[in-house]
């Protein structure tokens, strides 16, 4: 981003603009950058490899050629990549390097949540059925102070539904954030 650019999304935050579509655009567009290059580069590749394989005296100009456009596209990628913000994890990294598929380290990334998912909801039906045994001998021992709590539990609910929808605030914390247009 040059110095225009970050001047006016400073400008745009300070009104309590939203940037964060332009980043978007820009990065996919360096993204796309970064890919015709790759392409570009493989294409090189390819005509340096035909190049060589039938090099004879009168293909060495061409080749040399060849071989400084390769160099050139291959600089014009580091340059393009270095305005890209994209991290790959080493696992995938490793994965691509064994010949294996990548989609396998996002399987097991998936699988791995869905069980630690399980396991969390499992606790937490577990203090669920917890509270509730715990309100029921409660009930039996002070029903007084229980009915007082779940009155209190019923108005802080309400109260705290009430913020929510004032300040648009969604039921799991989040803030709803309204596209610039």
């Amino acid at each position: 981003m040059d110095i225009s650019q970050n001047s006016s999304a400073s400008a745009a935050n300070a009104n309590g603009g939203i940037t964060q579509t332009n980043d978007q655009d820009e990065s996919k567009q360096n993204l796309n950058h970064v890919i015709n290059s790759i392409d570009k580069t493989l294409g090189l590749l390819h005509q340096l490899h035909l190049t060589v394989s039938s090099f004879n005296v009168a293909s060495q100009l061409p080749l040399l050629q060849r071989v400084n456009s390769l160099v050139t596209e291959l600089d014009t990628m580091q340059r393009l990549a270095d305005n890209c913000n994209i991290q790959v994890p080493m696992e995938v990294v490793n994965l691509i390097d064994e010949g294996k598929n990548p989609d396998e380290f996002n399987r097991d990334v998936i699988n791995s949540c869905i069980a630690k998912n399980q396991i969390t909801k499992g606790k937490t039906d577990q203090f669920k059925g917890l509270r509730r045994h715990l309100l029921e001998e409660l009930d039996q021992a002070f029903p007084n102070e229980v009915e007082a709590y779940r009155e209190i539990r019923a108005t802080s609910a309400a109260e705290s539904k009430r913020l929510a929808q004032a300040q648009s605030i969604l039921p799991n914390g989040d803030v709803k954030v309204k596209a610039e247009h």
